[in-house]
């Protein structure tokens, strides 16, 4: 088979795409297998961080996302019992990044505005409907199995990048272990137009609400709040997703309102899953497909954005002829998402579990000094985990 001289991305979804983008800005040819009929409609992850905005700014993508979604320079702790506990504003960090707040925007509007600005490029190309089922490595390539329409077919690059999910097939063909745990609650996502603003005072865009029963969050985007509570193991998925349990959750945000417009509800199980390697010879994991974790903090899909930046720049680099750096995107991406994303993910779900005394305690330490709030500030944002990577050369 000849070598076709690109790179192979499985997967076009706000990392598969970011990778592209990456790639094509930079001079590479590259080709996009994506196992559906068209670009996922899910909303799914909804948060993008202030160096995640930076790094889609350099690719044209982050003023049409910021036009189609809410900027949100400031997130809270609340608890049913005390109300406000802190609240912090990415402005104190705004000599770091160019984009000091997050916007909120579902990553489905990502892909789209990815896949508007490279559909034209010449060295850009989509498939449809093409599954990446088995991957077979070379010295100076990789040969990738497609399955399309019950019809298989052979294709060759230089590289391969999986960025196909959770669920991934390159992981499953590359005989990658995913090891980790799933929590055993499930989280409940209910959406809904109603105008929270309107009935709870001093809220901001991003508000967590720590309770040891049923703690939540409250997530504006354009047009809709996104209420996310935490479903106890006991309780089914037939209970969950019926909407009488949905009121009655939402019953417990505002008391005295008890009648909610819903626009949908998504439930799903959570997983902390970080792959054994993020690279097999000609082979890359990024994204879902490398790690997986629960949404409190939005660092997720954030994180693999990270992921596809890092490796393509390396790729690119290489590819012009410049220094081979790609063995180190494993060294840095896997380490920082061991030491910051799954580390902060679990902490923010245990802070909102807890009784509430010692993390009152420590949000109220943390807003006192400037240098703390400001070492916080840069950890939530992914700013600290970026620089970390740097640092492991």
């Amino acid at each position: 088979m000849a070598n076709e001289d690109r790179v192979l991305i499985a997967g076009a979804g706000p990392v598969g795409l970011t990778a592209a983008a990456n790639l094509v800005h930079a001079g590479v040819p590259v080709t996009v297998f994506e196992a559906g009929a068209d670009l996922s409609e899910e909303s799914r992850a909804s948060t993008f961080h202030p160096p995640t905005l930076d790094m889609l700014d350099r690719l044209g993508a982050t003023r049409p996302l910021i036009e189609q979604g809410l900027k949100a320079p400031r997130f809270q702790y609340r608890s049913r019992q005390h109300g406000v506990l802190a609240q912090f504003d990415f402005a104190a960090i705004g000599d770091v990044t160019a984009h000091p707040y997050r916007v909120q925007a579902e990553q489905s509007k990502l892909t789209r505005i990815l896949y508007e600005q490279l559909r034209e490029k010449p060295n850009f190309e989509l498939a449809f409907d093409s599954t990446v089922a088995d991957v077979t490595q070379h010295a100076s390539r990789v040969e990738i199995t497609i399955e399309r329409n019950g019809a298989r077919a052979r294709r060759a690059g230089r590289w391969l990048i999986g960025a196909d999910g959770a669920r991934s097939e390159v992981r499953r063909a590359l005989g990658i272990e995913f090891p980790g745990f799933t929590w055993p609650e499930r989280f409940l996502v209910v959406s809904t137009p109603f105008d929270f603003n309107a009935v709870i005072p001093d809220l901001v865009e991003v508000s967590y609400v720590t309770d040891p029963k049923r703690w939540y969050f409250l997530l504006q985007i354009p047009g809709l709040c996104r209420v996310m509570f935490p479903i106890a193991s006991e309780e089914s998925d037939e209970l969950a997703l019926s909407e009488p349990f949905a009121q009655s959750l939402m019953a417990t945000v505002v008391p005295g309102i008890s009648r909610y417009e819903i626009a949908h509800t998504t439930l799903y199980k959570v997983h902390q899953r970080v792959a054994k390697t993020f690279q097999v010879g000609r082979a890359f994991l990024a994204g879902d497909s490398a790690h997986i974790n629960n949404p409190l903090g939005g660092m997720g899909m954030n994180g693999g954005i990270h992921d596809a930046v890092n490796l393509t720049t390396k790729l690119a680099q290489a590819w012009h002829g410049g220094a081979d750096e790609v063995a180190r995107y494993d060294r840095q991406r896997r380490l920082v998402t061991l030491e910051y994303i799954e580390k902060q993910s679990i902490e923010n779900k245990r802070n909102l579990e807890s009784e509430g005394d010692e993390f009152r305690q420590s949000l109220a330490e943390i807003v006192a000094d400037e240098v703390r709030t400001r070492d916080y500030l840069l950890r939530v944002a992914m700013i600290a985990s970026l620089r970390r990577a740097q640092e492991l050369g």
